[in-house]
């Protein structure tokens, strides 16, 4: 029976009928494209950057690294922002806003220079916009007055940020590269300047593949390539770091995160949500599955809502953050041995040779059964091979052995009770 829960929310003072927005990229690149995404559930949009001028681009400009399962596990992209002039967008953004008076328009924008900067926050606010998002993180641009290059520069981001919100009245985020060690810098320096919000992460910088015949990058561009922006859910990892680590910057606590970078399903979104977004963006599953995919997201949002008791998002917004903590405070007291089920083994030896090589020799193989045993006293519980096992559960999570004088009267069935949920 299909759920559907109350997936409102309020993000930065704007009510949200879901979470879900498109993510400023070519899926949001004019009215009839979002016109489609709005009808299929999309609450809201950060329009494909805008800027003064069109961008003169390259072509071809994609490329992937692949998986058996899906279309791709990453996606590198050489595109800048839009190719459309402020006057067309501008145009398209007041069809939107008179169409869909209920969605959210967010508007990417992005200059060279202040005056660039304060031309499209005044143009954009009048057409009709609902947020204002500054880019500071598109890595492939052409100038390094824009993109990436200004996002790393904590000056630069004040000063613009501080340029535009100076020039509306509508609130305004910041996006991040991630192209940089500590994303708290510029984020900081744009809360300063009175950005209320901060989305992260925008692409990052990657040579995907290497053409062996004519020994380029791809994609290849008249016998050329350049580095340029990888996304897509092989990213995901990296974007939650970095959201985790916004999210626990005591200085950044008043500031609203918007979640970017490999958000495919709906699990995906959630685990962005569980880190302290209200906000998420999406890109490359509408270039793999279409529009429709927010179904899915609603959907599976709403089962787990129903399934954990909860009736309203809010509820789950960072509830996941106090179980990150610093490398120093984990608990190192046990290890767990994994156990093998040998009735489910097809004795493909892959956790004998991922363990002997990979790790540390605590396998014994039997050659003639075709048969592995852990050599308890020499397993450190490091389950490299757990994750090496084509069968599902075919090796579990077994026994906990505490290291010598370090029980502290607590129970082994707890810890091992804790890994049930992973």
């Amino acid at each position: 029976m299909a759920i559907k829960k109350d997936l409102s929310i309020n993000f930065l003072g704007v009510e949200c009928e879901n979470p879900f927005f498109l993510s400023s990229s070519p899926v949001c690149n004019n009215a009839e494209q979002i016109s489609k995404a709005f009808d299929a559930g999309w609450a809201g949009i950060f329009y494909k950057t805008v800027g003064i001028n069109g961008m003169d681009e390259v072509s071809p400009r994609f490329d992937i690294t692949t998986k058996e399962t899906t279309p791709w596990t990453g996606f590198k992209n050489m595109e800048q922002i839009s190719e459309r002039s402020l006057a067309e967008n501008v145009e398209d953004i007041k069809i939107l806003k008179a169409k869909y008076p209920n969605k959210v328009i967010g508007i990417s924008i992005m200059g060279s220079n202040e005056e660039e900067w304060v031309t499209l926050a005044k143009e954009v606010t009048a057409a009709g916009a609902d947020i204002l998002e500054l880019n500071f993180s598109c890595p492939q641009m052409t100038s390094h007055a824009m993109g990436s290059d200004v996002g790393q520069n904590p000056e630069l981001v004040y000063k613009y940020t501080k340029a535009v919100v100076n020039n509306t009245h509508l609130p305004v985020v910041a996006k991040m590269t991630p192209n940089i060690g500590k994303m708290e810098e510029p984020a900081l320096a744009a809360m300063r300047a009175g950005a209320q919000g901060v989305s992260a992460i925008n692409t990052i910088k990657s040579i995907t593949n290497i053409d062996l015949d004519i020994l380029t990058g791809k994609p290849v561009v008249n016998g050329k390539s350049s580095i340029s922006g990888y996304s897509g859910s092989a990213v995901k990892p990296i974007a939650l770091r970095f959201i985790t680590q916004l999210a626990k910057c005591e200085e950044l606590n008043e500031v609203q995160l918007s979640g970017i970078g490999g958000i495919e399903t709906w699990q995906d979104a959630i685990e962005f949500i569980l880190l302290g977004c209200r906000n998420v963006q999406v890109t490359t599953s509408v270039m793999q599955y279409g529009y429709r995919i927010v179904e899915d997201m609603i959907t599976g949002i709403s089962h787990f809502m129903e399934e954990r008791g909860v009736d309203r998002l809010d509820e789950l917004v960072g509830i996941a953050l106090n179980n990150i903590i610093p490398a120093e405070e984990l608990d190192r007291s046990f290890q767990i041995i994994p156990h093998i089920d040998l009735e489910k083994c097809i004795g493909c030896g892959r956790c004998y040779i991922s363990c002997y090589d990979g790790s540390h020799q605590a396998i014994a193989w039997d050659g003639e059964t075709r048969t592995p045993k852990i050599i308890n006293e020499d397993c450190v519980g490091c389950h490299l091979f757990m994750n090496v096992c084509p069968v599902t559960n075919c090796i579990t999570s077994g026994e906990v052995i505490f290291k010598e004088g370090r029980q502290n009267n607590r129970s082994a069935k707890d810890i091992v009770q804790q890994l049930v949920y992973q």
